[in-house]
């Protein structure tokens, strides 16, 4: 007696795994059909078998899209059937995507964080004046405090004028100026919470209440 016994590794391999072995027979036995009325009735029962399968991409926009896609490419783009949706080309699929660019931030100075930057961009929109040097000097103290979370020493202020320098392209230049930045000390200083000062003085005057001794019950002997 003996028995035919199948083993993955002699079957072929499955383009979709997700959807099983028995899935990729059905889409299989569907192209070997002759006429196209035929094709096209087991194409939308496998659609729907699909659909049931994988019951989380009916929260996906155009889910039914999907899984038409799926079913071309799990029949290897050569299925002819009369689809709601047109059919995908195999080059389209094996197009490689665009490469996505960095963040100007991330190359250099990724301390202060992306929103330096937009705040940059910012200023050297406006026009010059009294507003624009007090927001340049605005970002430059804090791009010294970010420095200072990061650091957690002193720095220099013409350190941060360069780093202000090479982040706007040479836009805008402190390096010569006289102005000083806030002191280290005051920008890691730590606010105080509302309502910290009141409980220490309530506690200070505080007197633990006295009890006396004539509400005090007598011992009975």
């Amino acid at each position: 007696m003996t028995f035919d016994l199948e083993y993955n590794s002699e079957r072929p391999l499955m383009i979709i795994p997700e959807y099983g072995r028995h899935i990729q027979k059905l889409v299989d036995h569907c192209l070997a059909l002759e006429t196209k009325e035929e094709r096209d009735k087991m194409a939308k029962a496998i659609v729907d078998v699909m659909g049931n399968l994988q019951p989380h991409l009916r929260d996906v926009p155009d889910f039914k899209h999907k899984l038409w896609d799926q079913l071309y490419i799990m029949a290897d783009f050569k299925l002819d059937v009369e689809s709601p949706y047109p059919q995908p080309s195999k080059e389209e699929l094996q197009e490689k995507p665009e490469g996505l660019p960095y963040p100007k931030s991330a190359s250099r100075y990724r301390y202060y964080g992306n929103n330096i930057q937009t705040m940059i961009d910012i200023a050297l929109s406006w026009e010059d004046g009294d507003k624009k040097e007090a927001l340049v000097f605005t970002i430059a103290n804090h791009m010294k405090k970010c420095y200072l979370n990061w650091n957690k020493d002193t720095v220099d202020d013409a350190v941060i004028f360069k780093h202000l320098y090479d982040l706007s392209d040479g836009k805008i230049d402190l390096r010569e100026t006289e102005e000083a930045l806030s002191e280290s000390k005051n920008l890691l200083r730590k606010p105080r919470t509302q309502g910290q000062g009141q409980s220490t003085s309530k506690s200070s005057n505080y007197k633990k209440p006295q009890h006396s001794n004539q509400n005090k019950p007598r011992k009975r002997y």
